[in-house]
């Protein structure tokens, strides 16, 4: 299930990819990487987890440079014209300090893509209405144990990225999400999965993950 998601949030980037080069902040299991390498011809993914970066440095890929450290003491002499940003943002200590590391990286014409789980998705307030969530940003048990730090709610992500100095070009949601991961991981079809990902376009403000796309 996760895995699928990471897919449809490459999809909602790509029409945003700018240049032939790209950062990748927090590449993790790599998900997504396999799939920028299609799209770049030089491609740096960076992740704090040395299991991770070997991982990736053992799949050979001649445009790939894995990096092993953490975010906040990155520091590459080197400039990009797409940066990425997938599910980074819910985790770390000090968000915004972390989008200027970002921004730091970009060349001049270049973007920094954000993805962020949304508190306004439908399944949460559902959860709030069941008396599952006593608010649609409160952390649940899923969230705490992937190590997430907040929930952001459009409005939220908004005054990181300005706050950090950013301008927001446009912005978005995928995949409508009414139900948890595990009852959709029991019943819904992949022709679901993609149906609720399109509609989730048409209401970015309930989506479950919503996208910002930024420039200096």
């Amino acid at each position: 299930m996760n895995g699928q998601l990471l897919i449809y949030n490459y999809y909602a980037f790509k029409p945003f990819f700018a240049g032939d080069s790209c950062l990748e902040l927090g590449s993790a299991d790599g998900q997504i990487t396999r799939l920028l390498v299609n799209d770049f011809s030089r491609v740096v993914a960076v992740d704090g987890a040395e299991k991770f970066v070997q991982e990736l440095k053992k799949l050979n890929i001649q445009n790939l440079t894995p990096v092993c450290s953490l975010i906040e003491e990155l520091n590459l002499n080197e400039k990009f014209s797409t940066v990425v940003m997938a599910h980074i943002l819910e985790h770390v200590e000090n968000p915004i300090d972390v989008i200027k590391i970002g921004a730091k990286h970009l060349d001049d014409n270049g973007v920094l893509l954000i993805s962020v789980p949304n508190a306004n998705s439908l399944h949460r307030l559902a959860a709030v209405k069941m008396g599952l969530l006593k608010q649609k940003d409160e952390l649940n048990e899923t969230d705490l144990m992937i190590g997430h730090r907040r929930v952001y709610t459009p409005d939220l992500m908004r005054r990181h990225i300005e706050e950090a100095g950013l301008k927001i070009k446009t912005w978005g949601g995928y995949f409508l999400k009414t139900v948890s991961n595990a009852q959709m991981e029991k019943t819904w079809t992949k022709e679901m999965m993609d149906a609720y990902y399109e509609i989730g376009k048409d209401f970015p403000e309930n989506a479950a993950e919503i996208y910002f796309v930024c420039q200096a």
